[in-house]
Parts: C-alpha cells; structure tokens; sequence
C-alpha cells in the first residue's frame, strides 16, 4: 500500500511541479493575439504596399521575413511544450499502474526476486524520467517564452515598416510618377527602361557568366520584365575576388547612375539598397544559399 502511494505521490509531485508555469503560459497565450493571425493580416498589408508602389519594397520583405522566421520558430516550440505535457501525463499514468516498491517492501519481500528486480528498475527508470522531463519541460518554457518576445518583436518592426512606408506616400508616389509607368514591350518581353539598363550594364562591364532579365510566371520584377540578373559566378559558387570587386563595381555604378536611367532597387552579397526608402545599403537575413541570398549575382530592378 504504501508503495503504491508512493508512485501516485511522485506522480502527482511532478504534475504540480509544472501545474503553475504551464497554466501560467497558457494563460499569457490565450491573452495575447495570435502571431499567425497577426502576421497573415500584415502581410496582406505589405504585398497591398508592394503593389501600390510597383515592386517588392526589399526593407519590408525583409521584416516580413525575418516575422515570418520568429513565429514559425515559437509555433515549433510551442508544439514541443505541449507534446512534453502529454509525455509528463503518461508518465504519471505509468508511476500509478506499475507501483513501484519502496525500501522497506523490498527488504521484506519473500518471493520472486525477479518480480522484486523487475519493479526496482521500473521504480529507478521512472524516477529518472521525470527529473529529465521535469529539466527538458523547464528549458522548453524558457525557449517558448524568449521566442514568443521575439516574435513580438519582429511582428512590431514589422508593423512599424508598414506605417513609415504609408507616411511617406507622397514622396515614394513622387519618385514613381517622376519614371512613368512602364508595360513590357516587344519580343524579349522587358520594359524599354530595362532594355536600356541592360543595354548600358553590357556596355560597361564584361559578362563572362552571363545574365538573365525575364522569368516567366515571375510574380516579382522578374516576372513584369522590369528587373535584370548580372552572374558573377556559375553553379551558385561564390565569386572570385576578380569577379566580386566587379560586381562591387556593377552595384555602385547602378547606385551612381540610378536617378538618371531609373533604377528601383539593388539586391548584391547578401544586401539591399532602395532607392524608394533612401536608406542606404542594408543586410538581408540568409535566405538558404549563395544565389538566394544574392552572393553570385548582382539584382538590378528598375521603376
């Protein structure tokens, strides 16, 4: 008897253990927004803000990106909490049903010592699982929390794009109305101001690894022919120190001669610069490889 309630005592230790940080976190879950929710309604806002100012505004895919990252990662962490409750459950399940033996009961025990030694190391086997699901649940909560701040943030910065890019409407409305609206035109399917871009940029600078501009089924740039790929490399290799400072050189001149032929936005190792937010170069999170993040070749997008 008093073995049995023993287990059931361990048992229900360890569910009150975590009773109140897990009741707690739920709570604080059910209080605030759902980030999902959140992010799904901003990014509408933000593809509305890309269409009304003809083109991914890279700062703000960035954001939005780098939100989407944070509440993927607290959704995953949040699933891991909820599936080591249920394992702390059957573990208490499991200390009730097998009744494991105190000391005194296994000195006095006369019978099979194999039944004996059987419970003993459900007992020890047990005990250890719990201090390991107590420790992995404790470092799960603190995971969930840390990232559910980080979602917040990131879900904030985001909101915060968002409104600095409606304020300043008027003067990105200025830049686009100062370039026209351009439709592709002619079998190569860019827009005259590409072509010229294009045209200029093999001009000025050799391209061994070639380059391409229309891609078919696009929904970016790419797609609407107002955007062109410069290769510094093949095979998504990085470049050569040769072929960098060459794109190193490409991105400038693009920068340099921007206001002149129309250039919206450039995409090189790793960085943006938008003409439309005027902020200058700035870092893009990885994007999982060295064409995604734009390490072989130089992006070059055009109003």
């Amino acid at each position: 008897m008093r073995s049995a309630r023993s287990a059931v005592l361990g048992a229900v230790s360890a569910l009150l253990l975590l009773t109140p940080v897990m009741a707690g976190a739920a709570v604080q879950r059910a209080a605030k927004p759902d980030p999902e929710v959140e992010l799904r309604k901003l990014t509408r806002e933000a593809s509305q803000l890309n269409k009304d100012y003809r083109g991914q505004v890279q700062s703000l895919e960035e954001t939005r990106v780098q939100a989407g990252k944070a509440t993927a990662n607290a959704k995953s962490l949040r699933a891991a909490l909820a599936a080591a409750e249920a394992d702390i459950i059957r573990f208490a399940q499991t200390s009730y049903m097998n009744g494991a033996l105190d000391d005194t009961n296994m000195l006095s025990f006369d019978g099979d010592a194999d039944s004996v030694l059987r419970q003993a190391a459900i007992k020890s086997y047990l005990a250890d699982q719990r201090a390991v699901q107590l420790s992995r649940i404790q470092g799960l909560i603190k995971k969930a929390k840390a990232a559910e701040k980080t979602t917040e943030a990131k879900i904030v910065n985001l909101k915060n794009d968002i409104a600095k890019l409606k304020k300043d409407r008027v003067r990105i409305e200025g830049l686009l109305a100062k370039y026209g609206f351009q439709t592709p035109s002619g079998s190569d399917g860019l827009t005259a101001r590409t072509v010229t871009v294009r045209n200029l940029v093999l001009q000025n600078f050799p391209m061994p690894y070639g380059y391409g501009c229309l891609r078919s089924g696009d929904p970016g740039d790419h797609g609407s022919g107002r955007a062109c790929d410069f290769m510094m490399s093949t095979g998504g290799r990085l470049p050569t120190t040769e072929a960098k400072e060459r794109g190193d050189r490409l991105a400038q001149w693009a920068i340099t001669n921007g206001p002149r032929i129309g250039v919206m936005y450039i995409i090189w190792q790793q960085r943006y610069y938008d003409v439309r937010t005027g902020t200058g170069w700035k870092l893009m999170s990885n994007r999982g490889g060295n064409t995604a993040n734009h390490m072989d070749h130089v992006h070059i997008s055009m109003f």
